[in-house]
Formats: C-alpha cells, structure tokens, sequence
C-alpha cells in the first residue's frame, strides 16, 4: 500500500471517520466561496445537502453551478476515505423526494487495496482558486494526458483548446459574456453582495485574493471583476492570455446528475493540477448565460455540454479563502442514534 494511505486506527470509529471527511469537504472551491452545502452526519453515513439559501439567484438561477460546488465537495469526501484505506460507497440522489440530497457517502464494509485518489489528501489544503497573473509556460504534455484520463474516470470529458481559432474565439465570447454580466446591476448587487474586505467573514470572496481592477489587466480573457470596493488585494496586471493553456470541462447530458459529477471532476482535476506543482482559475462567465453557453459550443464544435472554462499553468501562491466552522454546517445524528 502507498506511503500516502493512512489505515484507520483501531480505537477510531466510522463516525469519526466520516466527521473528518465533512472537514475536508469544508476546503472545496465553490462559485463566490458561498460554500452551498450542509451535511448531515450518522452512524454509517455521510449526508451531503445543497443549501438553497446559497443559491446565487442572478447567476445561477438553475442551480447548476451550486450543485457543481457540491460535487467539488463531494470528491472531497471521496478522497479522504480513500487516503485512509477506506471504499467509500457513493449513492448520487438517493432520495427522489428530497432534491437536496444531493448524495450518500458510506464505507465499505472492509478497508479497500488502495485507492487512486486517496494519494490526492495531501493537496486539499493547498489547493486554490488563483486570480494571479500566470506564466507563459504550458502544461506539460503527459500531465494532459494524466488530466483528460481522471476527467473520463468521473463520467466527464476534458476538452483542450488548442486551434488558434478556438482560442481566439473563446476569448471573444468570454468577453462578450462578461459585457452583458456587468451591465446587469442586479448582477453587480450580487458580486457586491459575496466579495469582501472583512477579515472575520468565513464565505465570500476576500479582496486580498483578487486583483485591483484599474483598466490595466491586459488580458484576452477577462477574469470576474470581483473587485467591488477598489480594494483588490493583487496586482492589477493579470494578462490572462490565449496561448495559455485552456480547457472546458463537460459532460454528456445538462441534468443536476451530471452537474453533480462535473464537480467531482473538477475538484480532481484541481487536486491533480496541484500535485503536479500547476494553478488553476475559472473563466465561467461564457457558460454562465445560456446565449454564450451554446454559442461555445457551436462554434467550438463540442459534443459534450459545457460547464467549466479553466486556465492551468504556473502562478505565485495566492491568499486562501476563508471556510466557516464545521459546527455551521454539519448536523450530527450520531449521538441520537439507536
């Protein structure tokens, strides 16, 4: 067994194990960090929840990109039953009359060989959303290979960008989506809303880990102008640029099923970027209004539907974003079970 996968101790119980798992799916990515899930925590199992509470009503009034928060989350759980030799026995939507019950997360009833993805634990903490400017030096041709693999392990498919005229088209579209978004006020209301400079805040977009806009960014795709108060935290200069290396994330069909694997594939495609030393920032506003969304499709030629737009590369470290407390978001039937 691999050095990285740590058996359960005896006096440990499956409880304890599953309450770990809820503390790592704390550090998964979620859209504007609103973190829009809650866990209910029993004997054998771990429930996972979306929190409509979260929901982003402007931005993402179909919900896909909170269950895509989710499914991040998911994984999260996943990976660190398997680090400790553990099958976790994943049930997606096992209650047709309960929509947020997004999934079920028990153990098998022996520890398993070891498990792939449990060598990615050690990459949840230091994995991060990077708004940083990036290197000019491209993925690394067997890391894409490796990444495209994990992304069809979880039921998706990873597309890389490659054609000049690809590329050049996505940064029109995003552009173009980007326009139309910051037009809306309800819009900005909403950003305004998630983004902040308080420093005792646990969810939300902190302003130290986002750049200071000042019309200075020079970059053919534009990242999300989270900076709503002129407090913006990282140089201005982020020059995000087509001949970095781009990649769409998709999935067969467009249901909250395959929104829900979409961020599994994500978060392991975050993890695996981070153990192969790379960064990895969204560029969502293209997939985020339905015109764009199909039009980038359209004109990309893409037979899978897309939720993700990704930039990886090389970038200095980042601020992180805060989490809240496990006690605001796990509910623990353990103690009142039979």
């Amino acid at each position: 067994m691999s050095e990285d996968i740590v058996m359960i101790n005896s006096l440990a119980t499956r409880a304890e194990l599953l309450r770990r798992a809820a503390e790592q799916a704390l550090l998964a990515p979620s859209v504007h960090n609103t973190q829009p899930w809650r866990f209910v925590l029993t004997s054998d199992a771990l429930e996972i929840h979306s929190d409509p509470r979260r929901q982003l009503r402007v931005l993402d009034p179909s919900g896909r990109q909170l269950i895509i928060s989710c499914g991040c989350a998911l994984f999260n759980v996943r990976v660190t039953l398997a680090a400790r030799g553990y099958h976790p026995v994943v049930e997606r939507f096992p209650d047709p009359n309960r929509r947020d019950l997004l999934a079920r997360v028990s153990l098998a009833s022996e520890p398993a060989a070891e498990l792939v993805i449990g060598t990615l634990d050690r990459y949840i903490i230091s994995r991060q959303t990077n708004r940083r400017r990036f290197t000019d030096e491209t993925v690394r041709p067997e890391v894409i290979s490796q990444l495209m693999e994990c992304a069809v392990d979880e039921e998706t498919m990873l597309f890389h960008v490659r054609a000049m005229n690809h590329r050049l088209a996505v940064a029109r579209l995003s552009h173009e989506a980007d326009a139309v978004e910051n037009a809306d006020p309800a819009y900005r209301a909403e950003l305004r809303a998630w983004t902040s400079d308080d420093s005792k805040r646990h969810d939300g977009v902190p302003a130290v880990a986002v750049p200071r806009v000042t019309g200075n960014a020079q970059d053919d795709i534009p990242i999300r102008d989270y900076d709503t108060r002129g407090t913006g935290g990282l140089p201005p200069e982020t020059r995000s640029s087509v001949n970095q290396s781009l990649f769409i994330l998709g999935t067969s069909n467009d249901d909250p099923l395959s929104w829900l694997r979409a961020g599994e594939a994500l978060e392991r495609l975050w993890l695996e970027a981070a153990r192969n030393g790379y960064a990895i920032s969204l560029f969502t506003q293209v997939i985020e209004l339905p015109y764009f969304r199909e039009r980038l499709r359209t004109e990309l030629g893409l037979t899978t539907r897309p939720h993700i737009l990704m930039r990886i590369g090389k970038a200095p470290i980042t601020s992180s974003s805060m989490r809240r407390r496990l006690q605001d978001v796990l509910i623990d039937n353990t103690a009142t079970a039979d």
